[in-house]
């Protein structure tokens, strides 16, 4: 298998089967599968994608019970993956499927391990614009990104790197993080971006929080060494402020004001003892689900083409049976 497309579906009723329609007429001289993960649509998408399995023997279908989340449903993709190379597409036309050539072209030429695109133009709503920024802007110091990268869903990923990513067995998935763990040799390329086909799109601010808590706590220390270098400062700071004040008020320079001086005390020690402790508590609730053995997503049913298993399976009987029949000849 050459190459393997992932695609998480979630409430795509209307989109999935001309998308599957296109990747056919786009793919249709390369050896290709397609991997649909249902993310616990409340439309009709289960049963089209279902339909589509029956149809099309390159597609095979995965539905989880509930919606993990985008990332959950990637990953569960990537685990049914087969291809040398591993291409990951939206449901919602937003990114032109021929284009996924032009990703596995440039990775063959073997200088890179993953292909993201980049957009000249983003058709985005300005809300999904700005919290891609922030999200890439702080991916760019957590992860070591670099700065001219931009972190699409659209991408291209190669095999071994994408055996490297299915060992992740938390519950809480950043596939970009993944990928930064596991290699530096990323490029990008530069593709088309069109507007929404269908519906509107499912990043709401309670996502955006979400993500931007999982890249911020979960894949990196930077976060919890800042607060402690800002602990740190603001301790010196107050020694440095008590050491002056009490030499001030030895010499008689300085008159110190008790509720003053104990409201700024308790304030500040308050607030830093606040801000701390929800860190913390974020880094052991995260190690906690991890450990808890949750795991990223449950598989509800699997349909898949079942005969090159099958035939594999008869191949592999066909020297028994030879033997079998010399036996008792």
């Amino acid at each position: 298998m050459h190459l393997s497309v992932v695609i998480p579906v979630y409430n795509s009723e209307r989109t999935i089967g001309p998308l599957i329609a296109r990747l056919h007429d786009c793919l249709a001289a390369w050896s290709y599968e397609v991997v649909l993960v249902n993310d616990g649509s409340v439309d009709r998408s289960e049963a089209v994608c279902r339909q589509l399995t029956e149809a099309h023997p390159q597609v095979q279908f995965i539905s989880l019970r509930r919606n993990f989340g985008e990332f959950n449903a990637v990953l569960c993709g990537l685990n049914h993956a087969r291809g040398q190379y591993v291409a990951i597409i939206d449901d919602d036309f937003q990114n032109p499927p021929e284009t996924i050539l032009t990703l596995l072209e440039t990775a063959e030429t073997g200088q890179y391990d993953v292909v993201y695109s980049r957009y000249d133009q983003k058709k985005h709503h300005w809300f999904r614009n700005w919290g891609s920024w922030l999200v890439n802007t702080l991916t760019t110091y957590s992860l070591g990104k670099p700065r001219d990268l931009y972190l699409s869903s659209f991408k291209l990923i190669r095999r071994d790197v994408v055996d490297e990513i299915i060992r992740y067995r938390g519950p809480y998935p950043y596939i970009d993080g993944l990928i930064f763990r596991v290699t530096r040799h990323v490029g990008s390329v530069m593709v088309p971006h069109n507007a929404r086909a269908e519906g509107r799109s499912n990043y709401t601010v309670r996502k955006l929080i979400g993500l931007f808590l999982n890249v911020f706590i979960g894949y990196s220390l930077w976060p919890i060494r800042g607060f402690t270098m800002l602990g740190a400062a603001l301790l010196g700071l107050g020694l440095l402020i008590g050491a002056g004040s009490g030499l001030g008020w030895a010499l008689g320079l300085l008159q110190l004001q008790g509720w003053g001086v104990v409201l700024w005390a308790v304030g500040t020690g308050l607030g830093l003892l606040l801000l701390c402790l929800g860190v913390l508590g974020e880094y052991i609730g995260k190690l906690f689900m991890a450990y808890s053995g949750l795991p990223p997503y449950v598989e509800k049913k699997t349909q898949a083409d079942a005969s090159p298993a099958s035939r594999s399976s008869l191949l592999a009987l066909l020297p028994f049976l030879f033997f079998h029949c010399l036996f008792y000849l």
